[in-house]
Parts: C-alpha cells; structure tokens; sequence
C-alpha cells in the first residue's frame, strides 16, 4: 500500500465524539517516548502529521487520521504515562479503556514496544487485558536500528518466551525503525491486506 494522503481529522478525549463514519480504525499505542509519533509519522511519510517530542506523554488525546481517504489511524495516548499527574492518568485511562471497549470500527491494535529493553510489566500487563477483553492486536517492536540483527532476535526471544507462558501462540508482530524504515512495508501490506478481506466480507 501506497500513502496517497493523510490528513489530521480530530483530538479529543470523549470516545463518544470519534468520527461518526464506518471506516475501518487502526490504533497505536504505547509506554510513554517509545517512538509512537515517529513511527506514524514515518509510515505516512509526513514529518510532522504526528507531534514528536522529546518530553514523553505529549499524546494525551485520541487523534484521528484519515489516511488514503477509505481508513483511520489512531494515535493514543500512552500507558506508562511520564509526566503527569495521578488524577491525569486515571482520565487517560478511562477513556483508553473506553476508546476499546466501544469503538465497534477499529480492526486492531498495534502495541509498541522499545526493542532496546527486556520485556516491560506495564506492557505485558496492557497486552493480557487485551488479549482478556477480546481485542485483537500485533506487537510492533520500535527502534531496531539501534540493535545488531542478533541482539533484534534475542529479545524477540525473550519476549517469546514471556508470552508462551499465557498466551498459546505468539501474537502477530513487526520489527521497526523510523530512522531507516525498517518494517514499514511490512506493516502497511498487513493493513491494506486486513482492509481488502474486510471489503471482501
């Protein structure tokens, strides 16, 4: 798939006030500085259609992006929030809680995951409520260009073998990097191919 275009459709923080249309929703989300905003910034190839920052927890909204006019990418906020206060983290969580439960046109999420650490808690712990609430999803593991190719496979190993503890097979994932663009055909083939059978249906 080609990005033809990408335009920013909306922010806010009420699931309610999403846009009305059937077009099929594609969410990221993940830990605070994890390289959300660069990722879809690279998969679209726009500089800044995402805001990146170098303070993390800047997404604190659900922003919606229309893409190639027939889809939608959503930008969540993160679940390791940095800066921000308890009582923000608690709002940030009930509409993210909200934005999965009720939102009937997303197809699936993408959980982003730094490549660089050892399995996260708070990551394993989102990826076992999504999996507990029926919510499909692929991890995205960001930031490859910083690993050597062995270093990529053993923490994909790890990884792994966490997950084989509770899971039975390993969900779907993808191994990224915005500064060379590692994966991103990749996982536009698997959007536009999840986009096509939803036509066919």
């Amino acid at each position: 798939m080609k990005i033809k275009s990408a335009e920013f459709v909306m922010s806010n923080s009420d699931v309610e006030k999403c846009p009305k249309s059937r077009l099929p929703e594609y969410a990221f989300i993940g830990r605070s500085n994890v390289g959300k905003s660069s990722l879809i910034n690279m998969l679209t190839q726009r500089k800044s259609l995402a805001k990146t920052s170098g303070r993390p927890g800047k997404t604190q909204l659900i922003n919606h992006f229309l893409i190639n006019k027939n889809w939608h990418l959503v930008d969540l906020p993160g679940y390791g929030y940095a800066r921000v206060s308890k009582t923000a983290k608690k709002v940030f969580q009930k509409f993210i809680t909200q934005y999965f439960g009720l939102r009937e046109q997303l197809v699936t999420a993408f959980v982003l995951v730094d490549i660089r650490h050892n399995p996260q808690p708070v990551d394993l712990e989102f990826m076992q409520w999504l999996g507990e609430n029926g919510i499909p999803f692929s991890i995205v593991f960001t930031k490859a260009d910083k690993l050597k190719p062995k270093a990529i496979e053993n923490h994909v190993e790890a990884y792994k073998t966490i997950l084989l503890e509770s899971w039975e097979d390993m969900p779907n994932y993808f191994i990224t990097s915005s500064s060379n663009e590692t994966g991103k055909d990749d996982l536009l083939e698997y959007i536009d191919e999840l986009n096509n059978n939803m036509a066919i249906d």
